[in-house]
């Protein structure tokens, strides 16, 4: 019994279990990545074991502060392109100063960017559509018709497989042009400080070559045109996220596109099986206890169908495309069985969460072990 509160410290891998993960290190070959949006998340990451970053998700830096939020809904309530860029011009120095820091925290490792994805909704208060018009012109200083207007002309019957993703980028490249150019920018600012960035930027849902080349296009021309500005040059790679079913059947012409795949395991399960991972509940426990489903799909990856999309599309991909690297960066980077299947699929990394990286980082070397024993 202690008499008051013993100070807290953050867990830490040393003593016999530092020593027991430098065995597991020795055994596996896939690399483990982490999912993470800030620099802390990252450094929190490193101290875990990991080796890179696999996905950091561009939207989440947009809620961090109510001046980033407010510059992102006035970009959405922008009526020419003109006015968008204004708002994205606010926006740029948040991204490049968030970088900077992950690229920072992540210094010679890996780090691939996901480009604005969710549907512009999201970006939006939640409430009553009245009182979400009445803060929303309050907040911009427009009239409430014109903000009524204009979520009318965004409204979707089904967002989630509307206006999001690289569709987004397409229909307004501005906004990929603003973040390629944060991400080439802080790798040139904090390279400038003897750090060493490798930025990967990543197209989200792509499905077919001609969306993919559009965006791979306009973020090599921005590149280009940063360096020009610097007089100076930075390596990075620009690859996709495969979360479509025909993506992965079409996957040898994107790998000619393509310097990398991600396999977005999230979004290419709720595709492939026709669910929502949202509404999956109301459902899947009596399958579950049915028999009709041995797994959540959405926990545990699906071989049998998933899997199988994932195995040709590294296959497809590799064959066209050589040095193409390939992981994962939905929830099963982090489940065990998972990391055994696509162990043998032949993938180069699993990304998870910061405080799964060392399950991942044991499972990468139980499944390396199994496979050295047939």
């Amino acid at each position: 019994i202690m008499a008051g509160r013993e100070p807290l410290a953050p867990p830490t891998i040393s003593g016999d279990l530092g020593t027991f993960m430098s065995w597991v290190d020795e055994r596996r070959n896939m690399q483990v990545f982490t999912n993470a949006d800030t620099p802390e998340d990252a450094a929190e990451a490193r101290r875990n074991g990991a080796q890179g970053i696999g996905l950091v998700r561009t939207e989440h830096m947009f809620f961090a502060s109510d001046e980033r939020l407010k510059a992102v809904r006035q970009m959405i309530m922008a009526e020419n392109v003109d006015s968008r860029k204004v708002a994205l011009q606010k926006l740029l120095p948040f991204q490049r100063s968030d970088f900077e820091g992950i690229f920072t925290a992540m210094d010679n490792c890996p780090v691939t960017i996901r480009l604005l994805d969710p549907p512009l909704h999201e970006f939006l208060p939640n409430g009553e559509m009245k009182d979400v018009c009445k803060m929303m012109a309050d907040e911009l200083g427009i009239a409430v018709e014109a903000v009524l207007d204009k979520i009318h002309k965004l409204s979707e019957v089904n967002p989630m497989l509307g206006l999001r993703g690289c569709r987004l980028g397409i229909l307004n490249p501005e906004i990929s042009a603003m973040q390629a150019r944060a991400i080439i920018e802080a790798a040139l600012n904090v390279k400038a400080k003897g750090v060493h960035p490798k930025p990967d930027i990543m197209i989200p849902l792509v499905g077919s070559v001609k969306e993919l080349e559009h965006q791979v296009n306009l973020v090599r021309a921005t590149a280009n045109e940063v360096f020009q500005e610097r007089g100076e040059k930075v390596d990075y790679r620009v690859g996709t996220m495969i979360e479509i079913p025909r993506a992965a059947l079409l996957a040898g012409e994107i790998a000619k596109v393509a310097e990398f795949f991600s396999f977005g395991t999230n979004d290419l399960t709720q595709m492939t099986f026709g669910f929502s991972r949202d509404d999956v509940g109301t459902f899947m426990p009596t399958y579950l206890a049915s028999g009709i489903a041995l797994n959540d799909p959405f926990q545990v990856l699906d071989r049998e169908g998933v899997g199988q999309l994932i195995k040709k599309a590294v296959t497809d991909g590799r064959a066209a495309n050589p040095t193409l690297k390939c992981g994962i960066c939905g929830e099963h980077g982090g489940e065990p069985s998972s990391i055994e299947f696509v162990h043998g699929v032949g993938l180069d990394y699993v990304s998870c969460s910061p405080f799964r990286v060392p399950i991942a980082r044991l499972a990468a070397a139980q499944a390396a072990i199994k496979h050295d024993k047939k």
